[in-house]
């Protein structure tokens, strides 16, 4: 199981960026799908995640900017940020949690390579 994560760079604040991440191998469902940030000197931290039905939940610091979504029929999760701000300035890593090769087979829980989003003038 890959996840290729993409749509990083380098945008103004007030601006906006839309990360993409597919999970591809063999997959039968994905649980959970989210992202996660980590600035240097910092913890690597949830800044948004949804269920394969489409629950989210949000990091405080990201609610009402940024938008979580999916497409569980291509296994891929988007994350929309928008009115960004310099503190949002992270690399960016995608997880998919429950990764099942069968319905009820266990689930594995794997990580993207980060993306680079960087907020300044």
């Amino acid at each position: 199981v890959q996840l290729q994560a993409s749509g990083g760079g380098l945008v103004q604040p007030g601006g906006s960026l839309r990360l993409s991440c597919a999970a591809s191998g063999s997959i039968f469902r994905i649980d959970v799908m989210g992202w996660y940030r980590q600035s240097p000197g910092k913890e690597r931290e949830l800044v948004a995640s949804i269920t394969r039905g489409g629950n989210t939940n949000y990091a405080n610091s990201v609610k009402g900017r940024f938008t979580v979504s999916r497409d569980n029929a291509k296994l891929t999760v988007f994350l929309q940020m928008n009115s960004q701000k310099p503190e949002d300035t992270a690399v960016y890593y995608c997880n998919a949690d429950g990764v099942r090769r069968t319905w009820s087979g266990p689930g594995y829980l794997y990580w993207g390579q980060g993306t680079l989003v960087t907020v300044s003038s």
